[in-house]
């Protein structure tokens, strides 16, 4: 039996409402909310724990979904979420995080790969669009490797640590998404 949100190394599943750990003690990591998105001010653990409790209880609402991302030993790895999903026009971007002890071992490659599979093979979308911090060079070696191309810098529009950075703008075709990486879920 084929699982489509499963892969090789990660399976994709929703939030349930157990992961607030996880979640909570993520929040301590400085460097990986800033390299996601911001240091937000502290959250509490009633907060973190109604957070995950909604996530857990919410329907997606157009096409927006946060996906955890699971080893397949069952360990909460990361976690990526689909949004700015535009029906209209086919286009959608997400944003992924990876739990620092579990990064450079291909967890993100594959939850991007099965995010993919997901929103053009069976949602329909056309198009995918990535923005990464210009000091992020993790993530920007990840979407070369994985054949993104760079669209666009809008420069000094994101402040981070003191200093203002670019932010790039990568995207992704249906087509060019079957083309580099269709043969890799046939096997």
């Amino acid at each position: 039996m084929t699982y489509i949100f499963e892969g090789q190394r990660v399976r994709l599943r929703a939030v349930e409402p157990s992961d607030w750990q996880t979640h909570y003690q993520w929040n301590f990591d400085s460097e990986a909310a800033r390299a996601s998105y911001e240091i937000s001010f502290p959250a509490s653990k009633p907060q973190v724990e109604s957070w995950a409790q909604a996530e857990a209880t919410n329907e997606p609402k157009n096409d927006r979904f946060r996906f955890q991302i699971e080893n397949l030993d069952g360990e909460l790895v990361g976690t990526i979420n689909s949004h700015n999903c535009d029906l209209r026009n086919g286009t959608f971007r997400y944003g992924l995080a990876v739990l620092p002890d579990y990064q450079r071992r291909g967890y993100a490659t594959e939850a991007i790969l099965l995010l993919l599979r997901y929103y053009f093979q069976e949602r329909r979308y056309h198009k995918v669009n990535v923005e990464v911090y210009g000091f992020n060079q993790p993530s920007i070696a990840l979407h070369e490797r994985l054949g993104f191309t760079l669209e666009g810098r809008l420069r000094q529009v994101v402040y981070s640590d003191g200093v203002y950075h670019d932010s790039l703008q990568f995207g992704m075709t249906r087509d060019e998404f079957l083309a580099q990486h269709g043969a890799y879920f046939k096997s």
